[in-house]
């Protein structure tokens, strides 16, 4: 399935997140910020779990998705070193409706953003089998606080929102990942189809990180740009947020962010969660330096 070609090159669609995290990394390659001679670049923003979905088809050249659903594409992408999302001591967060502990939310129906998403691997690791229903990630805040659920794993904004919302805090998944491991979560990545060969491929992991580069040199257009896809957050918590999951690691996952993401399958091998098949330490990463 060759990428798209036009009398001005190739086109290469891009998947990810209407997140601001996504949206400030892909700023530069969505307005044009820098030239990309023979390559044209056009933005198809889905929730992960479609993301995750849609590249089980090789529908995108380049696609966000997330670590937990990246065995079963290994055969056809690659990762690419750059464009991680990584918590750093946080990440996804269960939250309820009422203060109860651990014990008492494990009992609970949990909604939850995809069964192929990198916070319900995490669930899993943490607390093992829980009965759960997949709910639209931003979704998920309000049905907890109106005890639609009396739990449910949050991501993306919510993580510095659900303080507003009257809603209690039953366990930071990147704490617990962080104090088992010492290691960053995994969540998300950048991956490129292995069929438009290992140059092409190697050519547009440069463009995103690039991009990621140019919105770090440049945070003000990049945050005014990535605000407009955080559902109604201030310029604050916009900055927050996006600073969490942009940083220094997105532009190279580096020796730590790599192991960290081995780890993290092997540890979904060891629950049964990723099949067994899978050399988690041959794992490549395109772009490395």
């Amino acid at each position: 399935m060759p990428a798209n070609m036009e009398q001005d090159g190739i086109h290469i669609r891009v998947g990810h997140s209407p997140d601001p995290d996504d949206a400030f990394m892909f700023h530069a390659l969505t307005t044009g910020a820098f030239k990309t001679p023979g390559r044209t670049y056009e933005h198809v923003l889905l929730d992960i779990q479609t993301l995750n979905e849609k590249a089980l088809t090789k529908e995108y050249e380049i696609s966000a998705v997330s670590i937990h659903s990246f065995p079963r594409i290994v055969d056809d992408y690659v990762l690419m070193n750059c464009g991680a999302s990584m918590g750093e001591g946080y990440g996804p967060m269960l939250i309820s409706n009422s203060p109860i502990d651990e014990m008492d939310a494990k009992t609970r129906k949990i909604a939850i953003p995809g069964l192929d998403t990198s916070a319900y691997l995490a669930l899993r690791l943490a607390w093992g089998e829980v009965e759960v229903e997949v709910v639209p990630f931003d979704e998920i805040l309000p049905a907890v606080k109106e005890g639609i659920y009396d739990v449910g794993l949050i991501i993306h904004e919510g993580q510095l929102t659900w303080k507003d919302e009257g809603v209690h805090l039953v366990l930071d998944l990147g704490v617990w990942w962080n104090e088992k491991t010492g290691l960053p979560l995994p969540l998300g990545g950048n991956v490129v189809r292995r069929d438009l060969g290992e140059d092409l491929c190697l050519q547009l992991s440069q463009d995103v990180k690039r991009s990621i580069e140019h919105s770090l040199e440049n945070p003000e257009a990049a945050l005014e740009f990535a605000k407009s896809w955080g559902r109604g957050i201030d310029d604050d918590t916009n900055r927050e947020f996006v600073q969490m999951y942009v940083n220094k690691r997105t532009l190279d996952y580096g020796p730590e962010g790599r192991e960290a993401i081995r780890l993290f399958l092997k540890e979904g091998q060891r629950i049964g969660m990723i099949d067994a098949a899978l050399e988690t330490d041959s794992i490549e990463f395109i772009g490395v330096e």
